[in-house]
């Protein structure tokens, strides 16, 4: 399979190299220009790093807030977020030819939104999960192509619960799921809206919807572009 690879950080780099050891391409990458905190553009060690694995492997990297239906190459099959904070809009998903998919750190639709797992760690959750879902208009909330749970360690911190747990789980997942559209087996399991729960980031910006923002009658609302006519 051809893959489009949105992401950051260390898990979109494990990711990207379970996809290519199981055979498939990654036609290309969406990634920040640099590592949070970091300012040197010149220097690849500041660059994140799913860039930075991309760079020696000649696969072509976007900057992920220039990141529209243009940017991906024609032959895709499956544009894939991991760990994405870019809203992958209709018109770039429409770039895939089977699928665009996504995995979130939680049993969606529980803990929709950016901070799941703190979420999850706050609310004292004993049970939480991994889910691999269609991408949609609406984040965090397209048919679900896998999921499993796991039990909350005691002691259990977000970055504790995300590292040795649930980041694991989401490449497994990823594979699975692509291994399922490589073999024509396409599951979509709507979410239940009855259990949805939405929870706020925790001190970190909007959701950026870069392809709302060249849209006609839209309107900027909390630093990002919202549609002024409702479907």
């Amino acid at each position: 399979m051809n893959i489009y690879l949105s992401g950051q950080g260390a898990f979109a780099v494990q990711v990207a190299q379970a996809l290519l050891d199981e055979g498939h391409k990654i036609a290309g990458v969406a990634a920040p220009r640099l590592r949070k905190g970091r300012t040197d553009e010149g220097d690849a060690m500041s660059w994140d790093r799913l860039r930075a694995w991309a760079f020696p492997r000649d696969i072509p990297w976007t900057d992920s807030v220039e990141l529209r239906a243009r940017h991906v190459p024609d032959g895709v099959d499956v544009i894939l977020a991991a760990h994405s904070h870019a809203f992958l809009g209709r018109q770039t998903r429409a770039r895939a030819a089977v699928a665009a998919i996504g995995y979130h750190p939680s049993l969606l639709p529980l803990h929709r939104g950016r901070d799941a797992i703190r979420w999850t760690v706050r609310d004292g959750d004993k049970v939480t999960g991994g889910s691999v879902y269609h991408l949609t208009e609406r984040t965090d909330a397209g048919p679900l192509a896998a999921q499993e749970h796991l039990l909350v360690p005691p002691g259990s911190t977000a970055q504790s619960l995300w590292r040795d747990h649930l980041a694991p789980l989401g490449v497994r997942l990823l594979l699975r799921v692509v291994a399922d559209l490589a073999a024509d087996r396409r599951i979509e399991v709507p979410q239940d809206e009855s259990l949805a729960t939405w929870e706020p980031a925790m001190g970190a910006p909007p959701l950026f919807k870069p392809e709302l923002v060249e849209l006609p009658g839209t309107a900027r609302v909390d630093g990002n572009r919202q549609s002024l006519h409702r479907s």
